[in-house]
């Protein structure tokens, strides 16, 4: 059995992609399928923080709960009809209160969360994004997503992943993720061509994820997904449909609903790419190559999962049949690489 060389990417197919299903049990309940919490929107962003909530339901997690500033809360509350939502304690109209706010999301009970999308650009949000990822006091934090806004704000201060107690998995573009680097002490440019060259895409990914000691999802075409043991996949999706706004705030919500039910860092990391990439392919099949938006994408990730529920079924009737037994690298099951451990833990997206 060959092993794939550390630091080659390893192209996610739907094979693999199936292997990494949470499982579903038929007598489960929404408690099973996860809990995950957003921290997300502003009144110029409201659409972020809808979008995520809608692409965590589409991906399968039980519960959603969208926590905003509390003079918002009334038109959030209208807009969000299947997730529940919470009110933060402000200290100026629109502005969390980051201490009394920070209590109130840790003693929610959560699995996962996501921080972020179209969180108002303030000191008081890098505050409580610092807050919510050094997380005082818990001994056993729940994983997080960590996008948009909250990645600003962490690249505002040198040494910024020293903080981090919580197990994330960091979306940044190519622009937040050259700020992020460049509070690690890398210089502009050192990296090489982050948008047209793959393999410097892969090698930044890497040394960044061996770095900070997080899971690193650097998006664009053929996004990479970078873990801190080195290892590293990447999509094949080159779809300029997703270079519109609104479609990174989807990719941040399925990630965290994979996380939530369950799945490792860089498992769900890698499915939440690979949904992402095919349902923009669906619907780029329908529209063409500009006209796509976010809204689109929630519904065929949910199909998109479905299809790979069949693969995953046909796979394990098959072993069943006596076929299939011996699986090898890439086969989807062991996730591609089998020197990987289990607990290291898009595609044109513009936001």
């Amino acid at each position: 059995m060959s092993q794939t060389p550390p630091g080659t990417a390893v192209s996610i197919d739907d094979q693999l992609a199936a292997g990494l299903l949470p499982e579903r049990p038929a007598r489960g309940h929404k408690g099973t399928f996860g809990k995950l919490l957003v921290i997300a929107g502003s009144l110029d962003y409201a659409g972020a923080a809808l979008l995520v909530c809608a692409a965590a339901a589409r991906a399968g997690a039980g519960l959603v709960t969208l926590a905003v500033p509390e003079s918002l809360q009334p038109l959030f509350a209208a807009k969000v009809v299947e997730a529940t939502t919470m009110a933060l304690p402000e200290d100026d109209l629109e502005e969390v209160d980051p201490e009394p706010a920070l209590a109130k999301i840790l003693d929610h009970d959560h699995d996962a969360l996501v921080i972020g999308p179209g969180l108002r650009a303030a000191l008081a949000t890098g505050d409580l994004v610092r807050g919510i990822l050094s997380v005082p006091g818990d001994p056993d934090p729940a994983p997080a997503v960590v996008d948009a806004e909250a990645l600003r704000s962490l690249a505002a201060e040198d040494g910024w992943w020293e903080g981090i107690r919580r197990s994330v998995v960091l979306t940044p573009h190519t622009g937040e993720f050259a700020r992020l680097r460049a509070a690690s002490g890398v210089e502009p440019g050192a990296d090489g061509d982050l948008i047209d060259d793959d393999d410097a895409r892969a090698a930044a990914a890497v040394d960044a994820a061996r770095v900070w000691g997080h899971v690193v999802v650097l998006k664009g075409a053929r996004t990479v997904i970078a873990a801190p043991d080195g290892a590293v996949a990447r999509v094949d999706f080159e779809n300029p449909a997703l270079a519109s706004g609104g479609t990174g705030d989807v990719l941040a919500g399925t990630i965290g609903s994979l996380l939530a039910q369950g799945l490792t860092p860089f498992d769900a990391a890698r499915l939440g790419v690979h949904l992402h990439g095919t349902a923009g392919e669906a619907v780029r099949h329908r529209v063409g190559d500009a006209g796509l938006l976010a809204s689109d994408l929630p519904l065929e990730i949910a199909l998109a999962r479905r299809r790979l529920a069949e693969i995953a079924e046909r796979r394990r009737a098959g072993r069943r049949l006596g076929f299939g037994a011996h699986g090898g690298p890439g086969d989807g099951r062991g996730g591609g690489r089998p020197d990987e451990g289990p607990d290291v833990g898009t595609v044109g997206v513009d936001s």
